[in-house]
């Protein structure tokens, strides 16, 4: 199998890359100036179709923009992700993110019409991820702004997240909520 990654800006911006990641297949990661995206150690990312049989939708993508920061601790599986930050997204470690998941600290646009169609970027509103370690996003489940993850944490398939949630919890639905501790 081929590994193939793309890095935009990646020797003029702070990417910083710890020993042993690995690409399957093409890997879009962005992060402009103002921006940080820092990977741990023992880091798998999957982009190929053939890399996950899940069924990937697309290649991952991180990025990290208007000083947005990543931070991936050591040993995470990535497949087919698309993690971006305006503000903070920070994951644990021995953490799994399924297939198709989307991990999103921001509104991706404003809220407001008149701020939409300006274009008015900086009335984007962002509040930052923490996703604890050991836990596991489903396929298809939607982390988004202000949401933390206790430790050892479960999100089912397509579950849709948002809020604070203890450690050991088991999260279902859309809304997701609390299954089981």
């Amino acid at each position: 199998m081929r590994v193939f990654l793309l890095l935009c800006n990646y020797f003029f911006q702070k990417i910083k890359l710890m020993n042993k990641v690995k690409f399957y297949g093409m890997t879009i990661i962005y992060n402009d100036k103002n921006s940080e995206i820092i990977f741990g150690n023992k880091i798998e990312i999957k982009s190929s179709f053939f890399s996950n049989f899940i069924g990937l939708n697309h290649r991952s993508i991180i990025i990290a923009r208007d000083g947005g920061k990543i931070e991936i601790d050591d040993n995470i599986g990535i497949s087919g992700a698309t993690i971006y930050s305006r503000k903070r997204i920070k994951i644990g470690k021995n953490t799994l993110i399924g297939g198709n998941c989307k991990i999103i600290d921001n509104d991706f646009h404003p809220l407001n019409t008149f701020d939409r169609i300006n274009k008015t970027n900086e009335k984007i509103k962002s509040k930052e991820i923490i996703i604890g370690e050991n836990c596991f996003l489903g396929v298809n489940s939607i982390i988004l702004k202000g949401t933390i993850l206790g430790d050892n944490c479960i999100v089912g398939a397509g579950s849709v997240v948002s809020g604070i949630f203890p450690k050991d919890s088991i999260i279902v639905g859309n809304p997701g909520k609390i299954k089981k501790n």
